[in-house]
């Protein structure tokens, strides 16, 4: 099997070197060519100096247009800050080559629709960089409700919150409209526009924590409303026990499904409570605790996909339309765009 040949752009994306440490630990898929320091933008970052870091100890340093030019590259993985993500996108795709795009996508949801576009028609693997589609509890949970196990749903609450950072993540969220929800809150909306597809309006609640000042949109709320069901989205940055308290649930008409908390860093197993008023060909009626294991890579199963999509052996699981209608609602979420449907 031929490795993928990558390029990463972008050291200070907040996951930029978690990404990096996954494609060196995949080994078997992926190689390495090298890595493009963003010292060229000039967008709000909190890492200023992402190639320090210890994920990039050792890989070759490239310049963007040595990137942009490499004659052996099959796919590039952009890492670059949030507001610099659309631009450096485009120019990847301006190569014609596979592309794997770390969120958000931009304040502009045009310019990111002809993105989306394009690598449809000129038929270019491309995928968004949200981190919980190879989280295994997650991916459960969507197999159960194509299966109807759960019946129709009712209501989902999920909350993203944390308190890492400090003071300078405060300042950091108050640089962008929406704040932690325009930097978060797309994580749940790709899994609720997976289980419940597009809303009919989207509410947005955009706070700042006491003390702090009016633009931090840091404690922030976002309702999204159904026919006969509404999503709920929350996060806030001041929540002292936020990461270990990240959550997600599901009541449908014939079950519910809880994940608390929603991924562990303390090599402890992930748990979900299931519960079920009836039998279905998976599980019997009653309460059900799975264990998910201990997961040690929050993106091997993603880019694992990925590196399928490149060689033309693997359908991409998401298409551009799920793409674009998360993206859509998170900006209605952050209060940069007014819903419409």
């Amino acid at each position: 099997m031929k490795k993928v040949n990558i390029i990463q752009i972008g050291t200070t994306h907040e996951h930029a070197e978690g990404i990096m440490y996954t494609l060196r630990r995949m080994e078997n898929e992926y190689n390495i060519l090298g890595v493009v320091a963003d010292d060229f933008c000039h967008t709000p970052t909190l890492k200023k100096e992402g190639w320090l870091q210890e994920g990039f100890k050792d890989i070759p340093r490239l310049s963007l247009a040595e990137a942009l030019n490499h004659p052996e590259v099959d796919a590039y993985f952009v890492e670059v800050p949030n507001d610099d993500l659309i631009d450096v996108a485009e120019m990847c795709l301006a190569t014609g080559k596979p592309m794997h795009m770390d969120k958000p996508a931009g304040r502009d949801l045009a310019r990111y629709k002809k993105l989306l576009d394009t690598t449809v028609q000129k038929n270019i693997p491309f995928q968004m960089g949200y981190m919980f589609r190879g989280n295994p509890a997650f991916m459960n949970l969507l197999e159960l409700h194509k299966k109807g196990c759960f019946g129709e749903i009712v209501e989902v609450k999920s909350s993203m919150s944390h308190s890492y950072g400090g003071e300078e993540y405060q300042h950091y969220a108050g640089k962008f409209k929406g704040g932690i929800m325009y930097i978060l809150g797309c994580h749940m909306f790709d899994l609720i526009v997976s289980l419940m597809g597009e809303p009919d309006d989207v509410v947005p609640f955009l706070k700042s924590a006491p003390g702090d000042a009016d633009h931090i949109e840091n404690t922030t709320l976002a309702v999204l409303s159904y026919p006969h069901a509404t999503a709920v989205a929350h996060m806030t940055s001041r929540d002292p026990d936020g990461t270990p308290r990240r959550r997600f649930r599901l009541v449908g008409t014939k079950g519910t499904f809880e994940l608390m908390p929603i991924e562990r860093f303390d090599k402890k197993p992930l748990i979900a409570r299931l519960f079920f008023n009836e039998d279905n060909e998976f599980y019997t009626a009653g309460e059900h605790i799975v264990d998910y294991g201990i997961i040690t890579d929050r993106y091997s199963l993603q880019l694992a996909e990925f590196a399928g999509m490149v060689r033309g052996n693997t359908a991409d699981s998401y298409s551009r339309e799920h793409d674009y209608l998360v993206h859509k609602i998170s900006l209605a979420a952050s209060g940069v765009i007014k819903w419409e449907k």
